[in-house]
């Protein structure tokens, strides 16, 4: 019910170069995204994203959207 509408709001983030990978955790307890934000004000990016999903909305599921500071390899991952 709530799945499809979640999945359609990844796809729009794929398309705008946002959501760079997502899926379910194995065994399934929970999923991952691999967002891209702007370096300046990343939780207000990540906040956004979050409130606009529908899981969030509809109570479906909970978040816990980290910023993550890349050392080693950001030159690879800007190329996505």
């Amino acid at each position: 019910m709530h799945q499809e509408p979640h999945r359609a709001y990844l796809r729009q983030l794929k398309a705008e170069g946002t959501l760079l990978a997502a899926g379910p955790q194995d065994p399934r307890f929970g999923g991952l995204f691999l967002l891209k934000v702007p370096d300046e004000s990343p939780q207000a990016a990540l906040d956004a994203i979050r409130d606009g999903d529908p899981f969030y909305q509809q109570g479906v599921a909970q978040y816990e959207m980290l910023p993550w500071n890349v050392v080693i390899g950001k030159e690879e991952l800007d190329r996505l």
